[in-house]
C-alpha cells in the first residue's frame, strides 16, 4: 500500500474518503468511541483488508456503523426491544447483535460466519457525516493492529497502521475513549461486552434485567478474546505501591507518571485510559503498573479493558 493520506473535516476530504470506501480502500475516521478502520462492509475483498491490516483472528466478527435505524433494520431482524435501545441510546455507544437478514448483503467476513450482526449508529458528527457521504454500511473494528491500545486520536492510527491502510480523517479526541456496549438480542437481552453505557441503564430502558455473557461461551461480538488492548508493555493491575523501572498509571490522588483522574472521575478515567496507555507503552517501560480503579459503572468497562490488556499474550498480540 502506498503512503497513507492525512484528511480533514472538510467537505471536499470526507468526499475523497468516501471515495476510498467506494474503491474498496480502508480509512479510519473518528467516532465518539475510539477511532475505526472502515471498509465497506458488503465487500468481500475490503472487509478482508481490514483482517490484514490488523492480523486480526478470523473468529472475531465485526461491529458495522450504519447512518440511521432504516440502516440498521435493513440488515438484522429489527424488534422491539431493539427499537427501545435505539430510541434510548442510538446514536452513541451501544452496539446491538441481532438476527442477520438473509436478504442484508453483509459480507461472511464481518460476521465471523455467524448467524448474527452487531450495528451502531456512532453520535460522532464526523462519522455520521461519512457513514450519510458513503450511503451504506461501514464496518469498522478499532483502528489499530490486533490485540493492540485501542486509538482516540489519529496520531495512534498513523503510528500502527501507516502505510497499511489509504486514509485517515483526523476529527480530534475519541470523547468517550472507550468502545461501545454491546448486547446481544438474538435471545434474552445479554451483555456481551461492557462500555459506555451500563447493564444497569440498559435494563432500565428495557424494563428487564439484563443477563452476562458466560465466560465460556462462544466469541459472538468484538472484544472478547482473552488478550485484548494490550500495550507492548507488561500490565500489572490494583497496584498499591510502584516498583523498580515500572511506568505508572494512576488513579485517584495518588503519586503517578500519568492518572487517568486525580479526582476519581470514572468518566474521565474512561476518556483517558487508551491514550495515557499509548503515552507509557512510548517511554519505552517494561512493565505500566496501573492503579486498583473501583469496579462500579464505568469502572466495570474500564477494569474489562485493562484485564484484557494484563492477559497472557498470544502469538497473534
Amino acid at each position: 500500500m502506498s503512503q497513507t493520506e492525512e484528511l480533514s473535516t472538510s467537505p471536499e476530504d470526507i468526499d475523497r474518503a468516501a471515495a476510498h470506501l467506494r474503491a474498496g480502500r480502508l480509512v479510519a475516521f473518528p467516532t465518539e468511541t475510539v477511532y475505526g478502520l472502515g471498509a465497506d462492509a458488503r465487500d468481500d475483498r475490503a472487509v478482508a483488508g481490514i483482517f490484514e491490516a490488523k492480523a486480526r483472528p478470523a473468529f472475531n466478527p465485526l461491529i458495522v456503523h450504519v447512518a440511521d435505524r432504516a440502516a440498521a433494520a435493513a440488515l438484522v431482524e429489527w424488534s422491539d426491544a431493539a427499537e427501545a435501545l435505539a430510541g434510548a441510546f442510538w446514536p452513541g455507544p451501544l452496539t446491538l447483535v441481532l438476527p442477520l437478514r438473509r436478504d442484508a448483503g453483509i459480507s461472511k467476513l464481518a460476521t465471523a460466519g455467524l448467524d448474527t450482526l452487531a450495528v451502531r449508529m456512532p453520535a460522532h458528527p464526523v462519522a455520521r457525516t461519512l457513514l450519510a457521504a458513503f450511503g451504506g454500511p461501514v464496518a469498522a473494528p478499532s483502528a489499530n493492529r490486533s490485540g493492540r491500545i485501542s486509538p482516540t486520536r489519529a496520531a495512534h492510527v498513523m503510528r500502527d497502521l501507516e502505510g497499511r491502510i489509504a486514509a485517515v480523517v483526523a476529527g480530534g479526541p475519541s470523547e468517550v475513549g472507550l468502545e461501545s456496549t454491546i448486547l446481544g438480542l438474538s435471545g434474552p437481552p445479554t451483555l456481551l461486552r461492557p462500555g459506555g453505557i451500563s447493564a444497569g441503564e440498559i435494563s432500565a430502558a428495557l424494563g428487564q434485567p439484563v443477563a452476562e455473557r458466560a465466560a465460556n461461551a462462544a466469541i459472538s461480538a468484538p472484544g472478547q478474546t482473552a488478550s485484548h488492548y494490550a500495550p507492548v508493555a507488561r500490565v500489572r493491575l490494583d497496584a498499591t505501591e510502584w516498583r523498580k523501572d515500572e511506568a505508572r498509571l494512576g488513579f485517584g490522588r495518588v503519586a503517578c507518571d500519568l492518572n487517568l483522574s486525580a479526582s476519581g472521575d470514572l468518566r474521565e478515567a474512561a476518556a483517558n485510559l487508551f491514550a495515557h496507555l499509548h503515552a507509557l507503552d512510548e517511554s519505552g517501560a517494561p512493565a505500566i503498573a496501573v492503579s486498583p480503579v473501583p469496579r462500579r459503572g464505568l469502572g466495570l468497562a474500564i477494569n474489562d479493558r485493562l484485564a484484557r490488556a494484563a492477559a497472557p499474550r498470544g502469538p497473534d498480540t
